[in-house]
Order: structure tokens, then sequence, then C-alpha cells
């Protein structure tokens, strides 16, 4: 792990330092420069590319949760560092992290995380070779899947119970076990519950940095320090395992749970549909030069009589805010006549594009930077926040019920191989497609793209930010839809087959719900299960 996350940040020290795009000027200078090119013998700048069991179980799926939370937090400290920190003068470096050509340090983070993984790595190698036999365990007869694992000390010291079985009879097992796991119904439906919400939930989580920035005009390094915090997947699944085990839930009482878990949830993210924020305002993309709003019959186009006389490029993206509060691609593309030259504090003066709006006929100065969104944006973006906090533990707290269903419906034997089926059926068929798809449904709403500086097409610069709520909450909200009627699925199997001449109540008063029509063969009690699963050396005999 820690190698591999070493290469990951490779790449930042083979490739050249990374280059922004800015009008040339020297700190604490007062040199006025013409950002409008009139001279045809002057050249534009060129675009550059940027670019207990239910308690044991919460617990072990909580402690998971806490590193992406860390991990988020880091993110937003390195953001705010330059991408080159440690190989250039930070001093000459006229963009701030709030510039939309800021790239920060994403590399440090990994390099952190290696050295992290290597520590943690350490105590692992301390562990004794074998595991020592429980003094309990007197009948050897009765030694689960799990029990195998466990070295003879004193019949067979030197044999492992990998070695004991060869591969031929792993093989020759295979298709049967999985013939009969797929037989299972509940299994099944309950995987594909699972594979369509991981595919909601994964895209969301994928592009909720996106998102934020282009909807409600954050920054990079605030917006991963805001998913951080309102991460609290970790706390919804310690509560759903704690819950359990409170009310002593069974099995039907887990899948209503989990299904009652995701409804809310989902029901929760429909509000997010009206907490957006409007269009930003910049001339020849969202609004015309003289102020109007853009419509669905209007043209873009980011050429106007008010910067005809400049040799500007539409390929170019340096937003510059004017006093009429509309953002412009270019300062050459506002045409601008000259700039006050200061740094990271520079001033455009003379914009012959920004006097044309009929409210502020005399404004003819910018800052950089795109304008700020409307006044209403942060109260939203409040109320997204808020939401989004509610929504994260309310899904998430049918993780441990739901974890406990799949552990139940499974014969013991079987147990690990469904395990390693559902794993592996959850990153292949939703960690691979689902961020592809959902940034090809994203990328239909992009306003302006960039350039590369091979010609090719870039990064989106701006979005439509309705078309992108929509497309970006719809696509989440219908996936999450679907698994709903797979979990309900799932609830009606559980009823059909428990039938109250076929409950039985375990021990402790659980009532198991999960058995087949064959009780002979396939019914075993909710308590058992729990007990071959998680202390394996308490297994009794059925």
């Amino acid at each position: 792990m820690s190698a591999g996350t070493f290469l990951i940040a490779m790449p930042q020290f083979f490739m050249g330092r990374y280059q922004y795009e800015r009008f040339p000027s020297t700190i604490n200078s007062t040199v006025s420069i013409s950002p409008c090119l009139q001279d045809k013998s002057q050249t534009p700048l060129s675009a550059l590319e940027k670019s207990q069991a239910k308690i044991n179980t919460g617990c072990v799926q909580t402690v998971a949760i806490v590193g992406p939370i860390f991990g988020f937090l880091l993110g937003s400290l390195c953001a705010k560092l330059y991408v080159d920190i440690g190989f250039v003068d930070l001093d000459s470096i006229t963009i701030t992290h709030k510039d939309v050509q800021w790239v920060g340090a994403w590399w440090l983070g990994y390099l952190i995380a290696g050295v992290i993984s290597v520590l943690a790595g350490i105590p692992f190698w301390f562990l004794p070779k074998h595991l020592p036999k429980p003094e309990g365990r007197k009948d050897s007869s009765s030694s689960s899947e799990q029990s195998k694992f466990i070295t003879e000390d004193n019949k067979e010291p030197h044999k492992s119970y990998q070695q004991q079985v060869k591969i031929a009879e792993m093989a020759k097992d295979f298709l049967p076990s999985l013939k009969n796991l797929f037989r299972n119904p509940v299994y099944i439906l309950y995987l594909c519950a699972s594979i369509i919400q991981f595919n909601s939930l994964i895209g969301m989580v994928t592009y909720k940095p996106k998102y934020i920035e282009q909807q409600y005009g954050q920054t990079s390094s605030k917006t991963n320090f805001v998913i951080g915090l309102i991460n609290k997947k970790a706390f919804g699944i310690f509560s759903g395992g704690l819950i359990m085990k409170k009310f002593r839930i069974d099995i039907l009482g887990a899948a209503k749970l989990s299904l009652g878990s995701s409804f809310f949830g989902y029901l929760l993210l429909l509000s997010l549909f009206a907490m957006g924020c409007e269009n930003s305002d910049v001339a020849g993309l969202t609004v015309s030069y003289h102020g109007t709003k853009w419509t669905t019959d209007y043209k873009q186009t980011l050429f106007s009589a008010c910067n005809s006389g400049c040799l500007c490029s539409e390929d170019d993206w340096d937003p510059i805010c004017g006093e009429n509060g509309v953002t412009y691609v270019s300062a050459c593309l506002a045409g601008c006549q000259a700039s006050n030259s200061s740094g990271k504090n520079t001033m455009f003066f003379n914009c012959s594009c920004v006097g044309t709006s009929e409210s502020s006929s005399r404004r003819s100065s910018a800052v950089v930077g795109p304008c700020q969104k409307g006044n209403k944006c942060p109260k939203m973006f409040l109320y997204f926040l808020v939401i989004s906090v509610v929504t994260s533990y309310t899904l998430s707290v049918g993780g441990t019920p739901g974890y406990i269903l799949l552990l139940r419906c499974i014969k013991p034997h079987l147990k690990s191989f469904a395990l390693g089926v559902y794993t592996l059926a959850i990153r292949v068929l939703a960690g691979i497609p689902a961020p592809v798809y959902f940034g090809v449904a994203i990328d239909t709403t992009c306003l302006k793209w960039a350039i590369k500086r091979c010609g090719g097409r870039g990064a989106c610069r701006l979005y439509d930010s309705s078309a992108l709520r929509y497309m970006y909450l719809g696509l989440t909200l219908v996936l999450g839809t679907v698994s709903i009627f797979f979990s309900v699925a799932v609830l009606w199997v559980l009823r059909k087959r428990s039938s109250p001449q076929d409950e039985t109540l375990s021990a402790n008063g659980e009532r198991s719900t999960c058995g087949t029509k064959s009780r002979k063969d396939n019914f075993v009690s909710s308590d058992h299960l729990i007990q071959t699963t998680f202390w394996p050396e308490k297994e009794t005999r059925l």
C-alpha cells in the first residue's frame, strides 16, 4: 500500500514545473500594461494546461470510514499549498489559492499517507507466526471453516491450512459453491441492491467537490475541508450496530432498518434540488455583453463590438470581475486598455466592455478573479451542508444491519466465499463504472471548455449551474430509487420465508427469519450464525 501510494505521487517529480497563464507583472510594480492587444505585431498568450457481532461489525466499519475523513482534511491543507512548493520561490507566485488557475500540492498528501502506511505496518511484523489454539476447544470435530485456519500445535506444528488444501480441490469446489450461492434469492437481491446503491454513492462522492465548487463558488481547499467535516458515515455505521444490539433486532428487522435508512436518506436528497445557486453572470456565456440574461435562443459568443479592436483568444481562461458585477473570461475580452500591475492584486482600467452595461455605464475597472455568486448563495450553501450531514448519517445507519443480513443468510461454509464475491462485485460493477458515466453525464452541462497545450479539449471551466444540479442529483436519486426496489424485494422474500410456523426463538429472544422452506437442510438460527461468524470457538452442533 505504501509503495503504491508513493507511486501515485511520482509524476510531480518527473514533469516540469507548473506554469499558469498570467499577464507579465512584478511584485509591487506600477507599470501600466495593456491586456487588450491592438498591435498586430503582438501575439496573445497561449492557453496552458492545468490540471460483539453487531457492535464489532459497526466498530470495524466505522474505523474504515475515519480514514477518508482525515484524508479530505489533509487534502484541504495540501490544496492551500502551491503545487511546486519546495521547488520554486513562493514569493514569485502572483496567484493565490482562490484563483481559478491555482493548483495545490496534490502530491504531498500521498507522500504523507505513504509514510503513515509504513509506520502502521511495522507492528504487524511483531505478531506471532501462528495463532494459538483456544483452550476451550476440546472437540475438534465441531470446528468451523474459520477455525481451520488455526494451527493444531500438537498434531501438525509445521503445516498450515493453506498447505493442506490443494489448488485442484479448491477449483473443483468453486463452481458448485458459486452455483449454490447464486441460488440464494436473498443474497442475489441484496447484492443487486448494494451494487446499484454503491453506484449512486460512489458517483455522488466522487464529484461532490466539483459540485460544491461549481454550484456554490467555493475554493477547492475549502471544499475538501467541508467534505471532511460533513462526512458522518462513521457515526451512522456505529449507530446502526448500536441500535441492533440494544433492541435485539432480528434479521427481518435488519432488512427493515436497512430499507428505511435508504428510503429516508434518498428522500432527504430531494430537498437539495431547491438548494442551488443561479449561474454566475459571465459575459458571452450566461449573459450578453449588455448585461441581459442568457436565454435558450441566445447564441453564445465571447466576441462583441466592445472588444472587436482587441486581438483576443477565445481559448484563454483568466477571468476578471468587473465593477458591474459581471465576470469576463479574460481581461482582453473585457476590452481593458490598461492595468496596474501589483502582483496578486492586479487592477484593470478603461475596460470598454465593462462600461457597456446599462446599469453601470461609467464603471470600467475590474479585478482579478471571477465575481462572487448572488447574495443568496452563501445561505444556500449552509443549507446544503446541513442536509448533507443528515443525509450522510441516515444512509450509513443501514450499513451494519445490511452487513449482518448478508452474513446471516449464507451457510457457514460459504460465508468467506460470499463476502469475496460481494466485495469483488462492488469494486468491479460500482467502483469502476460509476465515476465514468457520472463524469460523462456531468460534462454535458459544460459551458466553457479549456484547451490543452497540445490542442485537445481540456477540463471544463464553467458549468451550467441548474443543469449540473439536476444531472448530478437526478442521477444519484434514480440509482438510489432502483436500489430501494431491490431492497423491498429482499424484505418481501424474507417475509415469505418467515411464516409463523417456521419462526423459532433463539436463546436471547431473537427470531430467525432467514430460513428456507427446507428447515432440515437450510434453516440456521440467527444466534448460531452469529456465533459461527464471529466466535467460531463457541460453535455448537445443529
